[in-house]
């Protein structure tokens, strides 16, 4: 399998889905507007202390592990919004309680690619350099990116980006849509875990608080890829 031909299906599973959710960006209410402090670095939101909040976990069998990960308080259950599996690509969304994938604020996101690992051409940098590509032409002009870097996952080689687009459309369609990025090489698969959120749009690159972002990220932990065992449980994760 090639880098490549993963990511244009992932682009165009992506593509999909953006294709679905357009029309929604109309529909943002004003008390999304509150969160484009944070989206566009402008005020960042209060962080959230991820040892504060309820235990409620996310656990899901992808290909040839289980990707458990932490439900911020907002999140009220682990069952996602939507989700799908074409065989060789997976994707679960999930916004939180009281929102919808056709009017959403932010959207925690898990994908999967089938065998990728087994690559060698293959790396977490490589994948995030192409989604933070394709990310990019949704916003040519007012696009802003920053590199945290490397990461380790429960031993598994990761790496993180952050994304931000200003203006995403055009007239009152537009929105400002950022995004943390976290990709996994997994055992035999690669994953990626998303955080993305919108708010009011800028037509200037917005300024990336990376202390608030990693924040956002760190409401996930503990990230765990765990074995599948008999009958698919978490129990190969033990309690987070």
């Amino acid at each position: 399998m090639d880098l490549a031909g993963t990511a244009l299906g992932y682009s165009t599973d992506m593509h999909c889905l953006k294709t679905r959710l357009s029309g929604a960006a109309a529909l943002l209410a004003t008390a999304t507007l509150g969160l484009a402090a944070a989206t566009l670095g402008l005020a960042p939101l209060a962080r959230a202390d991820p040892a504060a909040e309820p235990g409620l976990t996310a656990t899901t069998a992808v290909f040839s592990q289980l990707v458990q990960f932490s439900l911020p308080a907002e999140f009220r259950s682990a069952k996602p919004t939507y989700e799908r599996n074409s065989g060789s690509f997976y994707i679960r969304e999930q916004v939180p309680e009281g929102e919808t994938l056709a009017r959403w604020s932010r959207m925690l996101t898990l994908t999967g690619a089938r065998g990728l690992a087994a690559n060698p051409s293959v790396t977490p940098q490589a994948m995030l350099a192409r989604m933070s590509a394709d990310f990019r032409r949704n916003c040519p002009d007012s696009f802003a990116s920053a590199a945290p870097g490397p990461q380790k996952v429960a031993g598994y080689d990761a790496y993180e980006i952050i994304v931000s687009c200003g203006r995403v459309g055009s007239d009152k369609a537009a929105y400002g849509e950022s995004a943390v990025m976290l990709t996994v090489k997994g055992s035999n698969d690669y994953y990626t875990l998303q955080w993305t959120e919108r708010g009011r749009d800028s037509a200037q690159a917005p300024h990336i608080d990376v202390g608030y972002w990693n924040g956002q990220l760190a409401r996930l932990n503990p990230i765990r890829l765990c074995p599948i065992t008999a009958g698919g449980t978490a129990a190969s994760c033990g309690t987070p």
